[in-house]
């Protein structure tokens, strides 16, 4: 039995040395974790043509990124897989979370379950399970038509959308979680059909919700390198194969350029999503 009679003692002051030990083992990490991106970030500047010392500051490797012809083919590839598969996947992911969370039906658990395998499970696992569902779905099809299929820029963005879309839903179902079915109720007694509903009510409800996984999955799309290895075809070229066959040869600063610029795309995204979020919660 706790004594409720005695005051309750405060905590104890922890000891001088250990405040500074936890200080100094969080700033550790800190430098262990970011000390690489901020010199990845630096040595984009440098003069020095293999981008591993600080010659001086300039501009001209974004220069000559942007006039590397390969480079921006690359990159316009990747934001077409990106913006495709964000659109589907955000899409798909919405209307998912709101049958999960509206409706009860044989296999929900399962399918509830089901849905954060592609969060859950190593990415080169999904990557190869996607690899052999091209290549047996492509052979099917073959023996029954004679039409020789090949992977190209729709296999990746198929690929994306797949592994994209429990990330909405998660995103979606979450905000869903505080929503007052109430407000549709009223607006069915008031007269307004479903669809009405969805668009007048529903929607801008959840929107922030939405948002957020969209831009989660434009990220994730964005940056994606092993499920894009395993599914892109020949004469399809994307952003971060390119730079992964470049780096197997040699790091220069045009490679740092190109990483510095998705970095910041990528860091402004999650914010951006991050921010749709919290505004989420707070409706």
């Amino acid at each position: 039995m706790i004594d409720t009679t005695r005051p309750l003692q405060p905590p104890t002051k922890q000891p001088l040395w250990g405040r500074r030990l936890l200080t100094m083992h969080a700033w550790s990490t800190y430098v262990f974790l970011y000390a690489p991106i901020v010199l990845l970030v630096v040595f984009s500047f440098t003069k020095d043509t293999f981008g591993v010392r600080w010659t001086g500051f300039t501009l001209d490797w974004y220069i000559k990124l942007f006039n590397d012809q390969r480079m921006m083919t690359a990159t316009f590839n990747t934001l077409w897989v990106a913006t495709i598969s964000t659109i589907l996947s955000t899409i798909l992911g919405t209307l998912l979370a709101l049958g999960m969370e509206r409706y009860r039906f044989r296999g929900r658990d399962g399918l509830d379950a089901l849905l954060y395998m592609p969060i859950v499970i190593p990415e080169i696992v999904m990557a190869l399970a996607l690899l052999a569902f091209f290549s047996f779905s492509f052979g099917i099809i073959q023996a029954l038509t004679g039409v020789t299929l090949r992977m190209n820029i729709w296999t990746v963005i198929v690929s994306h959308v797949a592994f994209c879309i429990s990330f909405v839903t998660v995103v979606v179902r979450a905000s869903l979680k505080g929503f007052d079915v109430r407000l549709e109720e009223a607006a069915a007694d008031l007269g307004a059909d479903t669809r009405t509903i969805f668009w007048r009510i529903t929607l801008p409800l959840i929107l922030p919700g939405v948002i957020g996984g969209a831009l989660l999955a434009f990220t994730l799309s964005l940056d994606d390198f092993i499920i894009s290895f395993f599914t892109v075809g020949p004469g399809t070229n994307l952003l971060p194969i390119e730079v992964y066959g470049r780096v197997k040869r040699a790091i220069t600063p045009s490679i740092n350029a190109i990483s510095t610029i998705m970095l910041a795309v990528s860091m402004l995204l999650v914010f951006l999503s991050q921010f749709m979020q919290r505004r989420a919660d707070e409706r």
